[in-house]
């Protein structure tokens, strides 16, 4: 199985009308042919499965892209408090122009274009 380098920018939105590449995710996840998480690929080696979120005017968060009970988030560190829950992260493909909708640390949830997938 391999792993895949996933670039997610930030799609329209009504502050960002055209998107912003400024704010974006680089992920690293077990994809199958499909563009589909494989999960069992992700179980066996879970410490590969890696997000980098750049911001600007704040400082790059490193973390990993972790299973909870009720779906995907992106974590930055040990808790909760700083996770990022991921939508339908196991059911929907992950391809060029999909769209991944991820719920921020503040509630908001916002939109994320796939934009690299390799």
């Amino acid at each position: 199985m391999d792993w895949s380098v996933i670039r997610l920018e930030l799609a329209r939105t009504p502050e960002f009308p055209e998107g912003s590449a400024s704010r974006a995710y680089l992920l690293r996840l077990p994809l199958d042919a499909d563009g589909m998480v494989d999960v069992e690929a992700f179980k066996e080696k879970p410490e590969l499965a890696t997000v980098r979120r750049y911001w600007p005017n704040e400082r790059d968060k490193e973390g990993y892209v972790i299973r909870k009970r009720n779906g995907w988030a992106f974590s930055y560190a040990l808790g909760d408090e700083d996770d990022e829950t991921v939508f339908h992260l196991e059911t929907h493909p992950i391809r060029l122009g999909e769209f991944v909708t991820i719920t921020e640390t503040d509630g908001q949830k916002l939109p994320f274009r796939v934009v690299r997938c390799e």
